[in-house]
Parts: structure tokens; sequence; C-alpha cells
């Protein structure tokens, strides 16, 4: 059992798709900060200094100063930690987009196949390209 264990784990798709999340959950940390301490105090400024991560409704009703002080007494809504996801997401989304769209120009198109096969001038039917007689109407072929 053990042996069919390390068979399973070293195989090389387990080993890239497990390389593949270690790479992205830092990569989704990167951009997290990216989010958080370069475009949300960018957009505040645009914004009137809002602080996205202290917008949230707290359920019971009542006023708080902070998120915390909010989660700390009663359920909340943070529509603001809300925003900042689907701002990470939409930049996440843009760089998996830039990075395909570099590869796919990285990579050489496959060369074309040659056909190898053409249409009998008599009866349209598919034939070799080397076939001097159709084999449907046995016209000959002299193309």
């Amino acid at each position: 059992m053990l042996k069919e264990f390390k068979q399973f784990a070293l195989k090389g798709n387990m080993m890239d798709l497990a390389i593949g999340i270690i790479i992205g959950g830092a990569f989704s940390a990167l951009v997290k900060s990216f989010v958080d301490d370069i475009i949300m105090p960018l957009l505040s400024v645009f914004t009137g200094r809002i602080d996205f991560t202290n917008k949230f409704l707290a359920l019971n009703g009542e006023e708080y100063a902070t998120l915390a002080e909010a989660k700390a007494k009663t359920a909340t809504i943070s529509y603001g930690l809300f925003i900042s996801g689907i701002i990470n997401f939409v930049i996440m989304a843009f760089v998996v987009f830039f990075i395909v769209k570099g590869i796919n120009k990285l990579r050489k198109p496959e060369p074309a196949v040659a056909s190898m096969i053409k249409k009998c001038p008599h009866c349209m039917s598919d034939i070799n390209i080397n076939a001097s007689k159709c084999p449907f109407c046995t016209s000959d072929i002299t193309e």
C-alpha cells in the first residue's frame, strides 16, 4: 500500500499540481497585498478617503466604529471586505489572462499538415491525393 501511495504521489502530474497550488497561494497573497496596500488607498483618495475594510452593516442595528468591534458584539454583513474581494478577483483574472496570452505568443504554432485527400473532378468523392483512378466512379484522374 505504501508503494502504491509513493507511485501516486510522485507522478509528474501530481507534483505539477502541488507546485501550482503552492505558487498560486503565494501569488494570491501577493495580489491581496497589492490590493489592500496599494489599490485600496489610491481608491480611497478618489472616493473621499473611504476605507472599504470598515464598511459593514451590523445586524443588530447599532453603530460601531470598527468592523472588529461590531463582530465582537453582533453578526455583520461586511460588504467592504466583499468589495475588496471583488477587486482582488478582477486583478487576479487580468494577471492570469495576460500570463496565458504571453505563453500563447511564445508557443510556436503547429505546422499545417498537408491534406492527403483531393476531390475526384467527376464524382466529387474524396480520394487519395496520389490516386490515378477514382475508386468510386472509376474515372481516370489526370490532375
